[in-house]
């Protein structure tokens, strides 16, 4: 298909990573998705050139001061690119687990709430309840008045509240009007002082109004209300006053603008920092934010009840157990003042004696101990292990030390705000009835539905029209992309990579840019094929507005629903970085070059297995599953099978399998104290042995880590070197060829092979070290040669080389071997972990795991496998899988995948809607079974079993070949 040049993105020469130089013109304004195998280099082409290069020519633009506090990216490796539109970037990385960022704030929805809740809010008094009015200077006179006679007084109006300068110009004016006193900061100090302030730092300024002794007669009242308009005139309403009653000060603040006067309650006028818990106006004191507070977890301190203290009970002093600790001696006192045996299970103690033991006692105990064979004899109150514990974690100045001790903390509920972040004064203002919180609470979908039954006067629609417009529209977005089940105060840590993803998607739609390149990275992650349709009509609408959009997906309806398909192959690694096919969906079906197109056309297919496995006969019962949304639920699982957890998004997969199957499971077997979801309890767990999880996180997070340190290949590798002639003549040991520590690495770059040299505004620079070159060790450690090879040579080589070269060593071999099985034969041993994609450090998990010896009776989870996988290595992770649960383990999967759900032996559908809808168990059986049902799995499977493709592909096939 012949394009314009003019709307065209037209690459020379890229050779980023593993491409191999190629040339490629990309329509502009159009929907364009890039496919292929993983590891094939469509990543390199889409983010790590095209966008690269956008983002490092808009900063080039900035000037140098600017760049200097930009991350500026390097140039990518090709000839030439032009046609490059303002490039943003959404890609599947999860928001920092930052404890105040949450789903509202990244959209922004919340700060137009907060600007709805302080422009038409009705404030509450947070004590009765009653809606608070206005305060005349008489009624905050008699307030006043009533604290009590003697009292010294200072009046103060508020001028300047936490803004930066050094306002000088204020303390002038100030004084020429006559004060002569300023509260700068908390501080009372005269105005004719020479008083400096730190202009780069926020600085509150009240003025002294009067200085006064309350009376109760009416000329104080008179002179009292005269100070008061005067301080209400220059504070905007506001005053603030210093009680002195001798013994201590207080303050109150009055406002002419709203006031309890049952409760003499006093409110500041609303403002939309007032509704912000990243704000001190609006924070909660107790939590300043979060919702909740990091404290000692007496579960945590005595995880199993059933050892006794002299077992180890209490966990943080176990390793402190034998007879002459200081730790175990306090205990042993504790039991014999108390008479109780420190043998029997802490379980077995009494409520009294857990309570004596966990937080203490006011009693004086005997206390004899040993220290440098000397005994000690005291009485002292015993402080109590959890009251202990939080002492030295505010004590210690050691990191290690605060380290370990939070490792018995958790997150409780905030007393004060009890999660809502905010101050009660706060959450005592409402909309409709609701506050704030209320409303964040809410799911996406009821959020939506309130706003738009929204009813108001005409006053408060007058003033909210163009706030409560972004705010339906942006929430309307995110029901688009099937986030209708979230919440706006859900923790944007707690978020998948696919949300977090869709998330930026919604906030892009919401700000109508055209003419922008948007490059995504498979935004259908985690997405059930219902809500697939939704997602793509949203990109097209992306594309609509005038942008273009470069979409890294394998999903077929995506693939099909392009206007321009970009296949690049044909294998992975160094076999892959060219363009196999490129064209309209309909020109890479009919390209036999091209893999995705055989799937796409149907010339290969994922089979349906013949049959189904019976299992072994036994299962694992959940008993009362309610996390999250899940409503009570009983689920049984049955081993030796190939089980499909499926649902649409929302529905409560993650909640039953991650939170209560594994971390239920893996605490009872290893007996151990996990934050389990929760559960009434697990039947059957005497039915396996272990239970893995198999999940997307890096295998590790600098270069040092690769596929051979990770799957311990790296270690019979050193072995083998330090076994040769001359490593033995030289007294070379394994720990010589290891790049971590001292001895044989190259000391210029710690092993790491590469510089970083900081260029301050422009992008840092890494260049290969010059001492060894960038190959890590020292020479005298590379003269070290096996079979010709030196160690770095053996860490160059990819997995399918190193099979050859290592085909007599069987330990060495066979773990090379499960690496090949789950298709990374094109990877590099020593390829560091920082370059690998989730799809791909899954697998080198699922490869370390394959290499152990099987017992038959492992539970193996995996969420989501196929993300990152094409068609193909679907095809082979499938028969990786089947080769788990033929050896008689059990594999328990969350996927939407069709191709992975008919293959199933068993699904377990939950449902029927995401979020509050639902959390219940609506299907379960074979694939057969579940087709034959009404549910949204069952008719999308239904399609897929009786003719091997989804029903939208298929519509899209079938209207796309007939033109």
């Amino acid at each position: 298909m012949k394009q314009d040049s003019k709307r065209q993105i037209v690459i020379k020469g890229a050779k980023e990573h593993n491409l191999q130089n190629i040339d490629l013109s990309i329509p502009r304004d159009e929907f364009v998705v890039i496919t292929g195998l993983s590891g094939s280099g469509k990543s390199s082409l889409a983010f790590d050139t095209i966008y690269a290069e956008g983002q490092r020519r808009y900063v080039e633009s900035l000037s140098a001061y600017a760049r200097q506090f930009l991350g500026q990216m390097k140039k990518p490796e090709m000839d030439y690119i032009e046609g490059l539109s303002p490039a943003i970037s959404i890609d599947q990385k999860t928001t920092k687990e930052n404890p105040r960022s949450t789903v509202g704030t990244i959209t922004e929805i919340y700060d137009y709430l907060r600007l709805l809740f302080a422009r038409i809010g009705i404030p509450h008094c947070p004590k009765c309840g009653k809606e608070v009015s206005h305060q005349t200077v008489g009624q905050i006179a008699d307030s006043i008045i009533e604290e009590g006679e003697g009292l010294k007084i200072h009046l103060l109006a508020p001028i300047v509240r936490d803004r930066k300068g050094e306002h000088k110009q204020i303390f002038e004016e100030l004084s020429n009007k006559g004060f002569a006193r300023v509260r700068v900061d908390g501080e009372i100090r005269g105005l004719d002082e020479d008083i400096k302030l730190a202009k780069t730092y926020k600085h509150s300024i009240d003025v002294v109004v009067d200085r006064l002794k309350i009376r109760k007669d009416v000329d104080f009242k008179r002179r009292l209300v005269d100070s008061l308009e005067t301080a209400t005139k220059f504070g905007e309403g506001l005053v603030t006053v210093l009680f002195d009653n001798g013994d201590e000060e207080y303050e109150k603040k009055y406002s002419e603008q709203f006031a309890c006067v049952d409760c003499g309650i006093n409110f500041e006028e609303l403002t939309p920092r007032m509704f912000s818990f990243n704000a001190p106006q609006g924070a909660c004191p107790e939590c300043n934010g979060i919702g909740s507070k990091m404290e000692i977890d007496p579960d945590l301190i005595v995880p199993n009840k059933l050892l006794s203290l002299n077992e180890g009970a209490i966990v943080p002093w176990s390793k402190s157990n034998k007879k002459e600790n200081y730790y175990h001696q306090m205990l042993e006192a504790v039991a014999n003042y108390f008479k109780f045996s420190m043998d029997i299970p802490f379980k077995d103690l009494t409520k009294e004696e857990q309570t004596i033991i966990l937080y203490g006692c006011d009693e004086r105990i005997p206390f004899s101990f040993k220290r440098r064979n000397k005994s000690y004899m005291v009485n002292r109150k015993f402080e109590g292990v959890v009251p202990r514990m939080e002492r030295l974690y505010l004590e210690t100045k050691s990191n290690y030390n605060r380290k370990y001790i939070s490792k018995f903390m958790s997150n409780h509920k905030c007393p004060l705000c009890h999660g809502k972040r905010l101050r009660p004064e706060v959450l005592a203002v409402t909309v409709n009835g609701k506050s704030i919180a209320d409303v964040v609470e809410m799911s996406i979908k009821d959020s939506y539905r309130f706003f738009l039954d929204l009813k108001l006067t005409e006053r408060e629609n007058f003033i909210a029209k163009e706030v409560l417009k972004e705010i339906r529209e942006r929430l309307k977005f995110l029901v688009d992309v099937g986030l209708d089940y979230l919440s706006m105060e859900r923790s944007s840590g707690t978020l998948s990579g696919g949300e977090a993803q869709r998330i930026r998607l919604a906030t892009q739609i919401g700000s109508g840019l055209v003419g922008v390149l948007y490059i995504l990275d498979e935004p259908s992650i985690g997405l059930h094929q219902r809500d697939n349709v939704k997602l793509i009509e949203t990109l097209k609408r992306l594309r609509d507005l005038g942008n273009t959009l470069i979409v890294v997906e394998h999903d077929e309806e995506t693939i099909l629903s392009a206007d321009y398909v970009v296949d690049i192959g044909p294998g992975a690694g160094e076999h892959g970085g060219r363009v196999v096919a490129e064209g309209t969906p309909t020109e890479i079906m009919n390209s036999e070059h091209s893999i995705t197109g055989n799937y796409l056309a149907r010339r290969e297919i994922i089979p349906i297995p013949e049959s189904r496995r019976e299992g072994n006969g036994q299962h694992i019962t959940i008993v009362g599953a309610k996390q999250n949304n899940l409503k009570n639920v009983d689920v049984e699982i049955p081993l030796g099978k190939f089980t499909c957890v499926t649902g649409v998004s929302g529905s409560g997969k993650s909640s039953l399998i991650n939170e209560i199957l594994y971390k239920g499971l893996n605490g009872e077997l290893n007996h151990k104290f996990t934050f389990a979801g929760k559960y009434d309890k697990i039947e059957g767990v005497e039915n396996i042995d272990k239970i893995i999880a198999i999940d997307q996180k890096p295998i590790g997070r600098t270069p040092r880590s690769n596929p051979a340190t990770y799957t311990g290949l790296f270690t019979y590798i050193r072995e083998l070197f330090a076994e040769t002639p001359e490593a033995k003549a030289r007294g070379y040991k394994p720990g010589r060829f290891s790049f971590n520590v001292k001895g044989g690495r190259c000391e210029a770059c710690s092993g790491d092979g590469i510089v970083q040299i900081e260029m301050h505004f422009l992008a840092d620079v890494f260049v290969p070290c010059e001492v060894c070159g960038g190959k890590r060790y020292n020479e005298e450690t590379l003269d070290i040669r096996y079979k010709g090879k030196n160690i770095y040579e053996v860490l160059e080589m990819t997995v399918d080389e190193a099979m050859e070269f290592f085909e007599h060593i069987p330990k060495i071999h066979k773990k090379l071997k499960t690496l090949q099985d789950v298709g990374l034969g094109y990877m590099k041993i020593g390829q560091p972990a920082t370059t690998l994609s989730g799809g791909e450090a899954q697998r080198i998990k699922l490869a370390k795991e394959l290499s152990r010896t099987s017992t038959g009776k492992t539970m193996y989870i995996l969420d989501e496998p196929t993300t990152g996988l094409h068609f193909a290595d679907i095809k082979r992770l499938l028969s990786v899988l089947n080769r788990l649960t033929d050896s008689g383990n059990s594999v328990v999967v969350i996927e939407h995948n069709l191709d992975v759900i008919k293959t199933a032996d068993y699904i377990i559908d939950l449902g029927p809607e995401g979020g509050d809808g639902g959390g219940q168990v609506i299907a379960t059986g074979t694939p057969e079974e579940i087709a034959s049902t009404d549910t949204y799995t069952g008719q999308f499977l239904k399609q897929m079993l009786t003719n091997n493709i989804t029903p939208y592909a298929k519509e899209l096939v079938e209207e796309k070949m007939s033109k």
